[in-house]
């Protein structure tokens, strides 16, 4: 009798727990402008992954991109699929444990943090965002090891000196020792107006020698209708530049490429799971590089 006693206890303390959790999420949620009659860049990334974290806004301009590329989802596939191997190479063959991921978009799992710490319990991983809905599922769900940590920044890309600066950076990596720099489907949102070089440069030259590089980038090589996407995304307000192969190298500028260099991403280190895909259906470059 006891025993059902706590066990019913133990469930309604759950249930509590659970019921304020989520309460948070609702008040965060309420207390900024998540603007769901506009779509957004992470929501429709999310909705093409097969993700819920969209609206309808967000689905309709998918799916107008759809109409003009419908590779799309093979694309966000991909690239996820990109993350997760060069992730598993820094933290694997190259010995990183400390992450830098600026444009984390919606958490899909597995995330950065959680292929990082697999590999490496101790593994420290900084995330930045600066769409609300981003922050607030990566403060909710983005939890790591014990041994290791993550943390949060709500910064713009663009802001180089708030990231670098942030105290939630400096307090969870050392800056002396190397990092990894993620720069995962971000860059090709940044258009030549805003430096998009510059900032890769100022990032990488605030690094330590002996950290990476890995980025990646849509590209229009292979197919033309890239450029009906990105008049789809750049009508509803969002900027959208696909670069060519020589262009998404330029990143690099500066840097030791790891073998085989800039690739369409299924081909970076392929580990069987993508064989039959071709360089149109694909269309992103992804590649990674060393600071000497």
């Amino acid at each position: 009798m006891v025993e059902g006693v706590v066990a019913v206890a133990g469930e309604e303390a759950q249930d509590l727990t659970d019921r304020r959790w989520w309460q948070s999420l609702v008040e965060e949620h309420q207390t900024v402008d998540l603007k769901t009659d506009q779509p957004h860049s992470a929501r429709m990334y999310d909705y093409f992954l097969g993700g819920k974290d969209n609206f309808p806004a967000d689905r309709e301009a998918a799916e107008q991109s759809l109409v003009a590329f419908p590779n799309l989802r093979t694309v966000a596939r991909e690239n996820r699929a990109f993350l997760a191997r060069t992730v598993r190479f820094l933290a694997g063959e190259v010995g990183i444990r400390q992450f830098l991921d600026i444009g984390t978009g919606i958490p899909t799992s597995p995330n950065l943090h959680e292929i990082a710490q697999e590999i490496a319990p101790d593994a420290r991983v900084v995330y930045a965002d600066n769409d609300p809905i981003v922050l607030t599922h990566a403060r909710a769900l983005l939890t790591g090891t014990t041994q290791g940590a993550t943390a949060y920044l709500d910064v713009d890309a663009r802001n180089v000196a708030g990231i670098l600066t942030a105290p939630e950076l400096r307090d969870t990596l050392d800056v002396t020792k190397p990092i990894a720099l993620s720069l995962i489907a971000l860059f090709h949102f940044i258009p030549d107006s805003d430096d998009p070089y510059g900032i890769v440069r100022s990032l990488v030259d605030a690094l330590p020698a002996g950290s990476y590089l890995a980025l990646s980038h849509v590209t229009a090589d292979e197919d033309s209708g890239w450029e009906q996407v990105a008049e789809t995304y750049r009508s509803r307000g969002i900027p959208l530049q696909p670069r060519t192969r020589a262009q998404v190298a330029r990143f690099f500028d500066g840097l030791e490429l790891v073998e085989p260099g800039v690739q369409v991403v299924h081909r970076w280190r392929p580990d069987g799971t993508a064989t039959g895909l071709t360089d149109l259906e694909v269309s992103n470059y992804g590649g990674v590089g060393r600071k000497a």
